[in-house]
């Protein structure tokens, strides 16, 4: 998709630059996912297990990549995570988050039954990735759409703090990738939403089309960073005007852990009920005191906007009519 005209930096700056480290958490789990789901378990015609090719063989994927042309390669092979596609004499791996037809789904027979057609048939692909050192090539159809040269075109235009439209191409655990019409970039699952997120499918769905903000771009590597929090309103921005000390508020647990229970009050908005403030007496972990995705009512006892923080009590509010006794005025300093 084409950026819209007149992309402006949020509040007129660009969002700070991701460091190296980043990339590489992101990576590390990205590849942490793919051995998970068997990427080195192939349906294949042929030797796989060696990549390594001639200087001449290596000197092509490169120029195809750098010149960003299409090829059209057979596929020979699949697994969970992909195809794998004769080049030259190399082998190269199109991730299914690059195919253009392929369906997402989390059911392995259909998702087999899906791969399984493309063996056989030639794929028109673009070279999106290559490491001689480690012997990786990676293709990708779904490049291929935007035609020669359009990467290029598009890396050098894409600047931090551009809000531009793309559409979700695929949805795992780490985060979102987002065709920008040549360009796939990542949302992080930590830039989906300003709350918390556990599962990126339960923010967006493979598919749909969305308005982003880059974050970073590099162009060696062929790495875009963006967010889709970034362009929604931060809600501890506000939080002082919206809340106060002694208030009672209704929210929804959305975690429990063993020092206390996070409520949610509104979206992005969450605050922690130490264990201290969960109840009288003695229990054996704050799961027996609530649950998971259970409403309650809760005494707000400390505000820190600068530090994200929201202290909340349950055991200063009566939950349930049943309930005899309510602090209707809590004694001590917040």
């Amino acid at each position: 998709m084409s950026m819209e005209e007149g992309s402006k930096m949020q509040d007129g700056k660009a969002p700070p630059p991701l460091d190296e480290s980043w990339w590489s958490a992101v990576l590390q789990e990205e590849q942490q996912v793919q051995e998970e789901d068997g990427e080195q378990s192939w349906t294949d015609r042929s030797d796989h297990h060696c990549n390594q090719g001639t200087p001449e063989d290596w000197a092509w994927a490169r120029s195809l990549y750098e010149c960003d042309e299409t090829v059209e390669l057979p596929v020979i092979g699949y697994n969970r995570g992909g195809l794998l596609v004769e080049a030259q004499a190399l082998r190269g791996f199109i991730p299914v988050s690059h195919l253009v037809n392929y369906e997402p789904t989390e059911e392995d027979v259909d998702r087999y039954e899906q791969l399984a057609a493309y063996v056989g048939q030639d794929s028109k692909l673009k070279v999106i990735e290559l490491d001689p050192g480690r012997g990786r090539l990676v293709f990708s159809e779904r490049a291929a759409l935007a035609g020669p040269g359009k990467r290029v075109e598009l890396l050098n235009e894409l600047q931090p703090g551009m809000r531009v439209r793309g559409v979700v191409t695929n949805i795992t655990r780490f985060g979102v990738f987002v065709d920008l019409g040549g360009v796939e970039g990542l949302i992080h699952v930590s830039e989906l939403s300003w709350g918390r997120v556990r599962h990126p499918m339960d923010v967006v769905s493979c598919g749909e089309e969305l308005e982003v903000q880059v974050l970073s771009v590099d162009r060696d590597k062929c790495r875009v960073a963006l967010s889709l929090k970034e362009l929604l309103p931060d809600p501890w921005q506000t939080v002082d005007e919206h809340y106060s000390v002694g208030e009672i508020v209704e929210g929804s647990v959305t975690n429990v852990v063993k020092f206390g229970a996070f409520v949610g009050i509104e979206e992005g908005l969450e605050g922690l009920i130490h264990v201290s403030e969960l109840g009288d007496g003695s229990f054996m972990h704050p799961r027996n005191v609530v649950k998971e995705g259970e409403n309650v009512r809760v005494r707000i006892i400390h505000i820190d906007a600068a530090e994200r923080r929201l202290g909340l009590s349950l055991r200063q509010v009566r939950q349930h009519e049943d309930q005899t006794v309510e602090l209707d005025e809590v004694q001590g300093t917040y």
